[in-house]
């Protein structure tokens, strides 16, 4: 079974028909949205390997970080 090719005419028709879906204004945050979701899927798939390497060390610095955050919030 061969994939059909995708050109130049049928990629503008597809643009054309989101442009039309979300609009010019919705268009960036559609564009963020899709990112973030890649790069969240991204992660997801590596989180599992990056969970065992986990350290007391980088344990303190995540508590540090939040420690932090949370005297600045106070302060303001």
């Amino acid at each position: 079974m061969v994939m059909p090719h995708i050109g130049a005419p049928e990629l503008i028709i597809i643009l054309v028909v989101i442009l039309i879906f979300f609009g010019v204004g919705k268009l960036p945050q559609a564009g963020s949205a899709i990112g973030k979701g890649i790069r969240a899927f991204r992660k997801g798939q590596q989180g599992e390997d990056e969970e065992e390497k986990v350290t007391p060390a980088t344990k303190r610095k995540a508590a540090k970080k939040t420690a932090s955050t949370a005297t600045r919030t106070r302060k303001s």
